[in-house]
């Protein structure tokens, strides 16, 4: 039996794939793990729940999502034939992968980002070269817009702005230069925490049309839960998305989701009070970092990205685990294991890991 079993493994796709953040189910903990909104959607979502038709659900809905994708529209100043919804930033940014990154030349993106990214190169089959931020985890632009292979031996790239792990904004102008070198590629822009405080690129759609912009519902917006995801872009660009999409799903997002979206969008007010609550908490909680001794990257996400010269990074964030207060630790690569990434709670959250923090400080002082 185990023979046969090997036999049909030979004909099985195999990735490593990418690794979220733990989703603790017990009660009574402190998650600041996977850069979740510590605030709860706006309260229009909950009455459009309540006023739902259920009998909806028994048709599918309508393909493009358009009310969604008009009201979206609406909000981000584009037409709706220039926006692509998906089933949150992840569906967006991987069908992206497939769609554009089609060739035999690699895709660049660093080595330090978001590490989805080549966990959609591998499982495609697509050409990659992870790019080495510089040793203030920056990127070269020299990286990319003169690349080692050439301007004519790349096949796209993918820039996370702000990055993530590391929260780190790169200014527009440096990802024009970037943009503006590469006519011949799709060049991703991943926005997903532009929200809080970094500068979009969008203006830019109006000279490049090989730009397409990821943005999410789940940082800002507060609907991780709804996974909602989308991209601007010129027409064709967006075309070409959705005859991929189509190619295996006939239907982009949901029911509840177009309806929810829009309940969302509603409430730019809420929006803007809690984006503005965060980032207020998120430089509070860099000058108390910072006073305790860490070294603390400036963000521009509604995370802080940070170390510490004396202490144990990954002892600490099992000790603060242990205490009910979830943070990320990665593992690899190799230069980030002397690092924490914490997202932005409340405030009372937040007190309560400084709590802990200088609890565990003063142990190992002892």
């Amino acid at each position: 039996m185990l023979e046969t079993e090997e036999l049909w493994e030979e004909n099985v796709r195999r990735v490593t794939p990418y690794t979220p953040g733990e989703q603790p189910q017990q009660k009574n903990i402190i998650k600041l793990n996977t850069n979740e909104n510590p605030y709860p959607p706006a309260p229009g979502v909950r009455e459009a729940m309540q006023e739902m038709d259920i009998d909806l659900l028994r048709r599918y809905p309508e393909p493009y999502g358009d009310p969604l994708r008009k009201a979206l529209a609406e909000e981000t100043g584009v037409e709706p034939e220039e926006l692509f919804l998906g089933v949150g930033s992840d569906e967006v940014l991987a069908l992206a992968f497939l769609t554009f990154f089609h060739g035999e030349k690699p895709v660049l993106f660093p080595d330090i980002t978001y590490s989805f990214y080549d966990v959609w190169a591998e499982l495609y089959r697509i050409p990659y070269r992870q790019i080495s931020l510089n040793e203030d985890f920056q990127i070269s632009k020299e990286d990319y817009i003169f690349p080692s292979e050439g301007k004519d031996g790349i096949g796209g790239i993918v820039l996370a702005n702000p990055n993530a792990p590391t929260g780190v904004e790169l200014n527009p102008e440096t990802l024009e230069e970037i943009i503006a070198a590469h006519p011949e590629v799709v060049v991703i822009v991943d926005e997903a925490y532009v929200d809080f405080g970094a500068t979009s690129v969008q203006p830019l759609l109006k000279k490049y049309n090989q730009l397409l912009i990821v943005r999410t519902f789940s940082k800002s917006r507060s609907m991780a839960g709804l996974r909602l995801g989308y991209a601007i872009g010129n027409k064709k660009l967006i075309k070409y998305l959705y005859d991929v999409k189509f190619s295996f799903n006939s239907y982009t997002i949901n029911q509840p989701t177009i309806i929810l979206g829009q309940a969302v969008l509603r409430d730019r007010p809420y929006f803007e009070k809690t984006v503005r609550q965060i980032e207020e908490t998120r430089e509070k909680s860099a000058s108390r970092l910072e006073s305790l001794g860490f070294k603390v990257f400036k963000s521009k996400t509604n995370f802080l990205f940070v170390t510490h010269p004396k202490l144990d990074i990954p002892d600490l964030f099992e000790w603060l685990k242990k205490r009910g207060i979830f943070v990320r630790h990665f593992n690899k690569p190799e230069r980030i294991r002397p690092f924490l990434r914490i997202s932005i709670g409340t405030e009372e959250e937040m007190e309560a890991l400084f709590t802990n923090i200088k609890e565990y400080i003063i142990g190992k002082e002892k």
